[in-house]
């Protein structure tokens, strides 16, 4: 790849992300404009807190970059993915507590639980599931999808977010350090904690494009070495970027004891790790004859990024 291609590459990628956080962000102040007023103020300012911060809104730019690769035209995609960042946002939440992580800094700023307090972050995380399954009914309608391609967003969104992803991955965290590390047990860990929400926000995109199925089966395959890659990426910045880059604290891992694949492969390993599993996620899509430019760069941009 030439400088020239590759600066293009990351010019296309950042203006593609700038113009998906806009249309999340406006999309999100809607959703929690509609569902949130029957919500206590108090606990309804701590959602919002959470919710419309500062970030890079990468799922719902993965919503939106396999819903546009797959045909799909509607501008409502955006309010489907902000579904998906309410759970995203949810999951930081509850991260970031005292018996969790344990972190005073998020998006550049206090933590909820800081800016507010422990009991109202934890409730407000808590409301943040309904308020997201709301969401996505709500973006579902909006888009006009039919009652089984409505469901069938639902499912993957939640069984995504649920035991078998996201809180289980959560869960094997917890209970990591102190325990052998191993490549098996990590990838695991990862692909729940991370990989299981990054695949279905490609996958739900696909799925509200009506892509065929052989089409799907690539966009998921994509987006769980997507999600792999993006958690190694993470852990490697964990050690190697400093707290204005990221936007939190740094060094929690090895402070928490967490087994991660730098600490396993070290740095450099870790990284080519990381850009194998990004090479072979585009490897599905063209496997599939899944043309993708966009695709094919946020793979790489995730493996590149410096926060």
């Amino acid at each position: 790849m030439t400088t020239s291609t590759a600066e293009d590459q990351q010019g296309a990628v950042a203006a593609f992300l700038s113009r998906a956080r806009d249309e999340t962000d406006r999309a999100l102040e809607r959703a929690l404009g509609e569902l949130l007023p029957a919500v206590p103020a108090a606990l309804a300012d701590a959602v919002r807190y959470a919710v419309l911060g500062s970030g890079k809104r990468f799922r719902p730019g993965l919503v939106l970059a396999a819903y546009e690769t797959a045909g799909g035209t509607s501008g409502a995609i955006a309010d489907l993915a902000a579904a998906i960042e309410i759970v995203h946002a949810y999951s930081l939440v509850h991260d970031d507590l005292p018996c969790m992580d344990n972190d005073d800094l998020r998006r550049g700023r206090p933590t909820l639980h800081r800016a507010f307090d422990v009991k109202r972050a934890t409730e407000a995380g808590f409301a943040m599931v309904p308020v997201a399954a709301a969401a996505v009914v709500r973006g579902a309608r909006l888009l006009g999808l039919d009652r089984e391609a409505a469901r069938e967003v639902e499912l993957l969104l939640f069984r995504a977010a649920g035991a078998g992803g996201m809180i289980g991955g959560q869960v094997l965290d917890l209970v990591a350090p102190g325990q052998e590390a191993s490549r098996e047990a990590m990838t695991d860990i990862d692909v729940r904690k991370t990989g299981a929400l990054i695949a279905a926000s490609v996958e739900i995109g696909a799925v509200a494009a009506g892509a065929p199925a052989h089409e799907r089966a690539a966009y998921r395959e994509y987006g769980l070495n997507l999600g792999l890659a993006f958690q190694i990426a993470d852990d490697v910045l964990d050690v190697t970027a400093t707290s204005e880059e990221l936007g939190k604290t740094p060094g929690k891992d090895a402070k928490l004891g967490k087994p991660t694949f730098p600490m396993l492969l070290g740095v450099g390993g870790a990284e080519r790790e990381a850009e194998r599993l990004a090479e072979r996620a585009v490897a599905h899509l063209a496997a599939a004859r899944v043309s993708s430019p966009l695709l094919a760069a946020l793979a790489r941009f995730v493996v590149a990024r410096r926060s």
